[in-house]
């Protein structure tokens, strides 16, 4: 899988590059994870950025430079989607780290200051996510996370792959309580199911704590269905 991403500060990203499981990606050559400094794609002054039309606040990223780097790289890929991280985009859940990991090549767009010229969001993306319903400086932290909670579902990733069946949201459902030893710490006890040895009743009992757990944590993942 090739993740490209367009920002003003790949810096950013040399430090996830070392990081735990997209380093093993990236080791491994499961992944090739690159950044673009937009400020490449503007003219000898590097500016990207100007005054919003309007008179509104803040200053914009222009599209030029974004629209330059992006038909640079498909001139070398082939790009299943092109990714704008922003506020008010789809929030990102389990299912769609799912669909992404299962894609080839992808184009991760990090805006900053205001934002990025609509006219980008318009014509040029295919993929508007959310993180959150907040606002960051920019999009860089939104795009690591993206990142990590698709490279992490790669095969051969993750030591145990049937550990991630197992995450929080995969199945619509958030995960059962988790112990490790020791047994008892403070005269707390791990539930005595998990210690009978039993599959059967553990997995009955895991069960039942997901649903209990989603419908006092999460209902609406119940009002979804």
């Amino acid at each position: 899988m090739r993740i490209d991403v367009l920002t003003l500060f790949p810096d950013v990203f040399n430090n996830l590059n070392s990081f735990s499981i997209i380093k093993k990606a990236i080791d491994s050559k499961k992944v090739e994870l690159k950044t673009h400094n937009l400020r490449d794609y503007s003219d000898n002054s590097r500016k990207v950025d100007d005054y919003p039309y309007g008179g509104s606040p803040g200053m914009v990223i222009k599209i030029e430079p974004i629209d330059k780097c992006i038909e640079e790289l498909k001139k070398k890929n082939i790009y299943d989607e092109i990714i704008y991280l922003t506020p008010d985009g789809d929030l990102l859940n389990q299912k769609t780290s799912n669909y992404f990991s299962t894609l080839n090549n992808i184009i991760i767009i990090c805006g900053h200051y205001k934002g990025i010229d609509h006219r980008v969001r318009d014509h040029l993306i295919t993929k508007e996510i959310s993180i959150g319903e907040f606002v960051v400086s920019g999009g860089e932290l939104p795009a690591a996370v993206l990142c990590d909670s698709i490279i992490r579902l790669l095969p051969g990733i993750i030591g145990d792959e049937s550990s991630a069946l197992s995450d929080t949201f995969q199945d619509n459902l958030v995960s059962a309580p988790i112990y490790t030893r020791p047994e008892v710490y403070k005269g707390l006890q791990v539930p005595k199911v998990l210690l009978s040895g039993n599959k059967k009743e553990i997995q009955k009992w895991n069960d039942e704590k997901s649903i209990e757990r989603t419908k006092l944590l999460r209902p609406k993942l119940f009002d979804n269905e």
